[in-house]
């Protein structure tokens, strides 16, 4: 489906607190996305959230999703939020009561290895041991199993660690599942300190706003705020809505939405956006929004949903993981039973090396680890003011082999300014600038306000009748009681008014009065400070094509693109022309790369829904660039794309690697566990040891750059 036309669901979030099996979780979201209008269900295990997207008309299911997760894990409780609730998780604190029990179970452990007692009292210890370490995985394992639910990781920890009690290594049964709480309880403690982490890069939710009520000023939530009402911002405080200054100054640190460190120095009748810090200075503000329609929420929401958009990588781990573990447990049975019938070997020697599958077979570290790299490397782009709506774009950020650069406002500034006035016989220069102002009096193009600008006179609009805009072409209207065209070339040839074209390396404004051609106003832009080293940067990287498209005349492109370093480029094209070229480049692509398109996010939205990846750029509080775009650049740098990529790269080399690592060592101690020489101490660690350390790895995407 086009990007553009995809239909507007509604979104509906819940907590799961007391969620601890990420392959529960995956059961738990396939079962739920199967649920009739529900068009999406993302289960994010690291901040025990259920998101979803509902059929716009469809009834509230949590009734059903309830059952389901109950279904596969009865301890947990679903809370309703709101998409900025503050989050809870069952590792914010550590349960005394299970600790206690572990350590006691360690120490009785411990002491029975070390103790000469007879063989009958250390059994007897060693199941005491066994019962404070791993009750609570036995009952849960217990009701799974009248659930239908075989192949949890509690089941496989319980059969394995009750299969070595039955063949009599009563040490190793405890010590796996000590060992097993013990990695369970780190790789907790790093999974919430990486959620603390990642949480933390987008710490913009505003806690209260001070609102004026009855000649005085009120500490209250920002949900309760209304547009038009007034609030006062003091040093230090977040700002809590979006609005206007109307009374005083402050530098505002805007560094947690755009990635930028400089300040911004702020006036009375500036705007303020929600989510950025003030300095110093007491303002008041006339809010324009409310605090669901704050920047702040949009920019959270958009990071905390981006996770919905599964990489093609999770989605291959989402599969993979539902046929490797009844793979790796119909194997184990097969090593249990099987050759002990062809070699005539005792079963006790085959059961152990089948309970060293069992232990490996959880693909937990994947499940964990993968995601989290994900969200890890969505959560750095955001602090650096790059908004990423999923981990499928971030993966295909790393494959990029065409950028396509929009001009105007991308490239340049799109702050133009008229360079001259030239009439033609019988017009004045005064003449032409005063009807040029007034029939791009209603446009909100960036070269009309240069003509009012360059104008710069109080404006009769009761002069202006008929007005009309022709996109690509310019402005048609009725001035004092004549024909008034304004625009480019196209629009001259169109309505056959005879004028000589001119060749400059700026924009063209051609002005007819009455079918006669009046004469032109020549507006230049500039280059933004970083375009040139960003050009020079993509090519270092090794882009297999930068392409530039723009509105303006030959002569403005074949000079921006010299000056850029850009050998191909595209001029004079009309918004619809430019998805033309674009699908013409995607038949150029090398095998699966992708091509992306960046522009201001001011008229190119169905450019940036044909690409491939969509880029808005300087879209802070754009709600159309936004909406359109797949990756918000949140300023007006187009360097950012070198960020961009750069996250994207070290992400996908670390979800690799935890890949590679993972499976290699689940192999290779399932290798040496089916000829005798893995113990099921190095099962754990093949589980939950690997599953810890692919985690602590996933958190060094935050150190990028």
């Amino acid at each position: 489906m086009n990007k553009e036309n995809q239909p507007k669901n509604k979104k509906q979030y819940y907590i799961l607190q007391g969620l601890s099996c990420p392959a529960c979780a995956l059961k738990m979201e396939e079962q739920i996305s199967d649920i009739p209008d529900v068009e999406i269900a993302y289960i994010d295990f690291v901040n025990k959230r259920l998101m979803l997207e509902l059929n716009p008309i469809s009834p509230d299911p949590k009734a059903e999703i309830s059952k389901i997760i109950k279904n596969i894990e009865s301890h947990v409780e679903i809370l309703e939020e709101t998409p900025l609730a503050k989050k809870t998780s069952p590792f914010d604190y550590v349960n005394p009561f299970k600790l206690t029990r572990l350590i006691l179970g360690i120490v009785i452990f411990i002491v029975t290895l070390a103790s000469n007692f007879t063989q009958e009292l250390r059994f007897l210890l060693f199941l005491v041991s066994y019962l404070l370490t791993g009750a609570d995985i036995i009952i849960l394992a217990i009701k799974n199993i009248f659930r239908g639910h075989f192949l949890d990781e509690n089941f496989l920890m319980g059969l394995a660690t009750l299969g070595a009690f039955a063949i009599g290594e009563y040490p190793e049964g405890v010590a796996v599942m000590v060992f097993y709480q013990i990695g369970e309880f780190f790789q907790d403690l790093a999974v919430n300190h990486s959620r603390k982490s990642i949480s933390s890069l987008m710490d913009i939710r505003p806690d209260y706003a001070n609102l004026f009520s009855d000649n005085t000023y009120i500490k209250v939530s920002p949900e309760i705020v209304q547009p038009d009402d007034i609030i006062m911002v003091k040093p230090g405080e977040k700002i809590p809505l979006d609005g206007i200054i109307i009374k005083g100054s402050a530098s505002i640190d805007t560094s947690a939405l755009t990635g930028e460190s400089i300040p911004k120095d702020l006036e009375v009748n500036d705007q303020v956006l929600s989510g950025s810090i003030n300095l110093n200075g007491i303002i008041t503000v006339k809010v324009t929004s409310s605090f669901n329609d704050s920047t702040a929420t949009k920019i959270l929401e958009l990071v905390q949903y981006a996770g919905s958009r599964k990489s093609v990588t999770e989605n291959f781990i989402t599969s993979f993981a539902k046929y490797y573990t009844p793979i790796v447990v119909i194997l184990a049975f097969i090593i249990a039973f099987l050759p002990p019938l062809i070699f005539l070997e005792p079963y006790s020697k085959w059961i152990h090396r089948a309970l060293v599958f069992l232990v490996v077979s959880c693909p937990c570290a994947l499940v964990i680890s993968i995601p989290l790299s994900f969200f890890g490397g969505i959560g750095g782009a955001s602090k650096k003011g790059i908004l990423v709506k999923g981990g499928n774009f971030l993966e295909a950020l790393s494959n990029v082999s065409i950028v396509v650069f929009d001009k105007t406002g991308t490239l340049t500034k799109g702050e133009f300014s008229v360079t001259s006035i030239i009439p033609s016989n019988n017009f004045s220069a005064d003449e032409l600038l005063e009807y040029a102002a007034l029939a791009e009096n209603h446009s909100n193009h960036p070269i009309a306000f240069s003509i009012m600008n360059a104008y710069n006179k109080s404006l009769n609009l009761a002069l202006v009748e008929n007005y009309t805009e022709l996109s690509g072409y310019g402005i048609q209207a009725k001035i004092k009681g004549k024909n008034i065209l304004v625009g480019n070339s196209k629009l001259m040839h169109s309505e056959d008014i005879s004028f000589n074209d001119v060749l400059a390396a700026s924009t063209i404004v051609h002005i007819a009065i009455d079918n006669t051609y009046a004469g032109y106003l020549t507006i230049a832009d500039q280059l933004r400070p970083d375009s040139i080293d960003t050009v020079s940067s993509l090519k270092q990287l090794a882009i297999k094509k930068l392409v530039m498209l723009t509105g303006d005349n030959a002569s403005i492109a074949a000079s921006t693109a010299a000056a850029l370093g850009i050998e191909d480029y595209y001029s004079e094209l009309l918004p619809l022309q430019k998805v033309d070229i674009i699908e013409k480049l995607e038949a150029q692509k090398l095998d699966n790369s992708k091509l992306v398109f960046i522009g201001d996010g001011i008229n190119d939205a169905p450019v940036l829904a044909r690409a491939d990846i969509g880029i808005a750029m300087g879209a802070l509080g754009s709600d159309a660039a936004i909406e359109a775009a797949d990756i918000v650049f949140m300023n007006d740098e187009p360097s950012k794309i070198i960020t961009a990529i750069a996250i994207a790269k070290k992400t996908k080399s670390i979800v690799w690697q935890n890949i590679i690592f993972a499976l290699s060592v689940k192999a290779i101690v399932l290798l040496l566990g089916v000829i005798g020489y893995a113990t099921m101490w190095a099962a754990v660690f093949a589980d939950v040891g690997v599953a810890l350390l692919a985690v602590i790895n996933a958190m060094r995407i935050l150190k990028t750059h």
